[in-house]
């Protein structure tokens, strides 16, 4: 009896093992992230807003960097304002738009950065490089979003972004 209690135990055991094994191999079978551009209707500055795996973000510094990241890292807040402003650039007219870094949390596992303009800027004609991430883990796909609700401008629309397309330049909706 003891025999079998054991052997039943045991089958148990490797049962939770594998169903834990086969848990973490599919939790994490995509790769997205998202950002949001709007203009602030009182200062006409673009807003961003992006929304990433907060881990998925710290295995690309740890590669890029060749550390231990995590939030326990002591330049942990500088290496993800450095990531993100290295792979999230706005342009326009061939002029690089300065984006102030307001800062960045992290909730539920998402990492959450917000930036925006140091100037006023419209939607049309912006050129966008999204990099975040797509070096990384080839199948990430990022969306940006972005909307301009201003009557005389009004533009909304989405981009998307992989590890072969990288650039795009939003224009008028038609």
């Amino acid at each position: 009896m003891l025999a079998l209690i054991r052997s039943l135990i045991s089958k148990a055991f490797i049962a939770i093992l594998l169903v834990g094994a086969v848990a973490s191999a599919t939790a994490h079978t995509y790769f997205f992230g998202v950002s949001e551009l709007n203009i602030n209707n009182e200062n006409h500055r673009i807003e961003v807003i992006h929304q990433f795996t907060a881990h998925d973000i710290e295995n690309a510094i740890a590669e890029i960097k060749q550390v231990s990241f995590s939030p326990e890292h002591p330049q942990y807040d500088q290496l993800i304002q450095w990531y993100i402003e290295q792979h999230f650039i706005l342009a326009q007219s061939n002029q690089v738009i300065e984006l102030d870094w307001i800062g960045f949390e992290v909730k539920r596992g998402q990492l959450f950065a917000y930036q925006e303009s140091r100037s006023q800027h419209a939607l049309h004609n912006l050129r966008i490089k999204n990099t975040v991430l797509t070096q990384t883990y080839v199948e990430q796909v990022n969306t940006v979003n972005y909307q301009d609700l201003n009557p005389l401008n009004k533009i909304q629309g989405s981009l998307t972004f992989d590890i072969s397309s990288s650039v795009a330049i939003i224009k008028a909706n038609k």
